[in-house]
């Protein structure tokens, strides 16, 4: 497969009006500057803070880009559009960094409102929640480094226990895969073993439960095969959603901090091949896993389109899908539909101030992410001299 397949801006922008194509030059030249990012995010989140009345000018510029609404039924337009192109939407709650009973019985609720939403919409393949959006940070990580839980604690503990069960059920019985996002490593563990548990009760047929794999972490691909031998011997199959990952300064810090070996791969080629092996390795055993290619990296996406010949997989083989966020890498996900594969756009909504630290984060991703942020920006430039030529 050749690179260039993804340079055709016409097709990755056709959704665009030339208004959107405006306001998505000027929001990505924002984003690669570090230093205006840095002072756009602290003034953001002072006034936000201290109730400003700025919703307004987020929710007309970096929300209306890389958000689709403020609740499900506002993303129906979006996800309309996107279908008429081939383009598959994942509806994703993206509220963010709340830790009270409340908060996670309203994202709970939310997760098993949105299984009902996609279960008859085929433009919805999946539904998604976060770990930490069921239950506090904190329990997820005595559980992991075993520490005894509080009595209080185990009744938390058994909550998340059964907002996973319930979800996952759900999920079968309405036929919708339903995928759980990954987080730190200090408390991952905790939530790999309730989503095995989910898999291993959920997954006979064909993968309900998926997880998420971060191939910046070095133990997942071993992480992965110790797992596949168990889903052999007990008989269930295996989903995973496939991303680089999302905490790398945090993880670094900690492990120099507190003194143990830092979990990240060392370099950014070293991941792209650990993301690369384990692409591989989940097409070779196809027959028992189904695989989410979450990335915005070309080469990989090519590696994968590879895989697939090589495999002499149908284009839009059931178990093999791939996923870009909503704002992002439009030139690899409208490329890829057009050629008949099964892509996808992750959808973040919720209320403009929940969804902040959500938003704070991708322009945060972006501004580190400099060759990702050059890249658009030369498409869009590219687009918008096309559509200069053809007035």
């Amino acid at each position: 497969m050749k690179k260039n397949i993804f340079d055709n801006t016409e097709v990755a922008f056709a959704l665009k009006s030339d208004a959107e194509l405006e306001k998505a030059y000027w929001l990505f030249k924002l984003i690669k500057s570090e230093s205006l990012v840095k002072l756009s995010t602290g003034l953001t989140k002072f006034a936000l803070k201290h109730h400003f009345p700025i919703e307004g000018i987020i929710k007309t510029t970096v929300f209306d880009h890389f958000c689709g609404g403020v609740t499900e039924e506002d993303t129906l337009d979006l996800v309309n559009k996107l279908y008429s192109k081939g383009v598959y939407s994942i509806l994703d709650y993206s509220v963010e960094g709340a830790e009270n009973e409340e908060s996670f019985n309203r994202a709970f609720q939310k997760t098993m409102e949105l299984i009902d939403f996609a279960k008859n919409r085929k433009e919805m393949p999946f539904a998604v929640f976060k770990p930490t959006g069921m239950g506090r940070f904190e329990i997820y990580e005595k559980v992991t480094t075993g520490k005894k839980l509080t009595q209080s604690e185990e009744k938390e503990w058994k909550k998340i226990e059964e907002r996973y069960e319930r979800l996952a059920q759900k999920a079968y019985e309405n036929d919708v895969p339903l995928m759980i996002d990954a987080e730190e490593t200090w408390m991952q563990k905790a939530a790999d073993d309730l989503v095995e548990k989910m898999m291993e009760k959920y997954n006979k047929e064909k993968p309900i439960v998926f997880n998420t794999l971060q191939l910046y972490r070095k133990d997942r691909l071993p992480y992965l095969k110790e797992l596949y031998k168990r889903a052999k011997q007990k008989g269930f199959k295996i989903g995973m959603k496939l991303v680089r990952g999302a905490y790398m300064e945090k993880e670094r810090e900690r492990a120099l901090e507190m003194g143990y070996e830092d979990p990240i791969c060392k370099d950014k080629n070293s991941t792209d091949k650990n993301y690369n092996e384990t692409l591989k390795y989940m097409v070779e055993h196809i027959e028992d896993m189904s695989v989410y290619a979450g990335t915005h990296n070309e080469n990989s996406v090519l590696y994968l389109m590879n895989l697939i010949n090589e495999f002499n997989l149908e284009k839009n083989d059931s178990r093999v899908w791939f996923g870009q966020l909503l704002g992002m890498s439009d030139h690899i996900t409208f490329n890829l539909a057009k050629l008949g594969y099964n892509t996808s756009k992750y959808i973040p909504f919720g209320p403009v101030k929940d969804v902040m630290p959500y938003l704070i984060r991708r322009a945060e991703e972006n501004t580190s992410v400099a060759g990702q942020t050059n890249r658009e920006l030369e498409l869009l430039s590219k687009e918008r001299e096309r559509r200069k030529l053809n007035k």
